[in-house]
């Protein structure tokens, strides 16, 4: 089977390029090698591989930047998705896109369900908004798989700069009233070669419903940002002086949700899939990078 996955160089990407070798050959491709700015590019480099499967997790993310930068945001967040709709389309290929819980304006009391309707708050929010319905508009066989609160052992995340930061400073002042689960990138890429064996799988049964559609993909349990930076200074065994503040004493360019919390049941039910608590993620991931 051929496999293109851009953004092999992301946080999420970089850990696909493993996981997905167990699938098929990989063709993983980066910024230089495939600039999802450029529609034409995209279109070329799909008709050249003529793949089965193409996985997206590049994504344009720098969510404050994004508000000054709004075209270059919404060209690869949400053009190059459709694009590599059409074409999957186009070659008969499944197209695995990821998404975020920002595409909700975080005003829901309880955890988000996948046909909540989204009202983002932010520019970010809304181009990858915008990219999740070019998808579907497309008629393409599809996964949307929405995470939250990415992190890993690689590229710019809230673990690293908590790391960073809590050696270089005796106290920090973190938000405590956004509330999200943290979810390791290499977990999303585990469970994302799961679920792609299982629709691939002949043994499916023409008797289950098609999977394709949309999913909510996080870890287990809830934090704020202040519940995460403690856990990892537990962790770390470090003794930085964590404040917990209210959002409003940390303004940013970009408004965030207050509430992140998505339910993952849909994906429970149609892949067998959970993901563990977040706390037991991050005690594994600092453990085994």
């Amino acid at each position: 089977m051929n496999i293109l996955l851009t953004g092999v160089e992301g946080q999420v990407g970089w850990e696909l390029r493993r996981t997905l070798a167990t699938l098929g050959q990989v063709t993983a491709v980066d910024r230089e090698a495939l600039d999802l700015a450029d529609p034409v590019a995209i279109r070329a480099k799909v008709r050249a591989l003529s793949p089965q499967v193409i996985v997206n997790p590049a994504a344009y993310t720098a969510v404050d930047r994004a508000e000054n930068e709004a075209e270059q945001a919404r060209a690869i967040n949400a053009v190059a998705p459709g694009i590599l709709a059409e074409e999957a389309k186009h070659c008969g290929a499944i197209l695995v896109h990821y998404s975020t819980d920002y595409v909700f304006d975080g005003a829901k009391p309880g955890t988000y369900l996948e046909d909540d309707t989204p009202h983002p708050l932010n520019v970010y929010g809304t181009t990858k908004w915008e990219g999740e319905q070019a998808i579907r508009a497309s008629g393409v066989r599809h996964l949307i798989l929405r995470t939250s609160w990415v992190y890993g052992t690689r590229g710019h995340n809230f673990l690293l700069t908590m790391q960073r930061l809590m050696r270089e400073r005796e106290e920090l002042r973190i938000v405590d009233d956004q509330i999200g689960a943290p979810t390791w990138s290499r977990l999303i890429a585990e469970a994302t070669a799961l679920i792609l064996t299982q629709c691939l799988s002949p043994a499916r049964g023409a008797d289950r419903p098609e999977p394709w559609g949309t999913y909510h993909l996080t870890c287990a349990g809830e934090t704020s940002w202040y519940g995460f930076a403690q856990a990892i200074a537990e962790l770390e065994g470090l003794g930085t002086r964590l404040i917990p503040i209210p959002s409003s004493e940390y303004p940013t360019p970009a408004q965030r949700p207050a509430n992140s919390r998505m339910d993952n049941g849909k994906l429970e039910r149609t892949f067998g899939l959970r993901l563990p608590h977040w706390r037991e993620a991050l005690e594994l991931c600092m453990q085994v990078d």
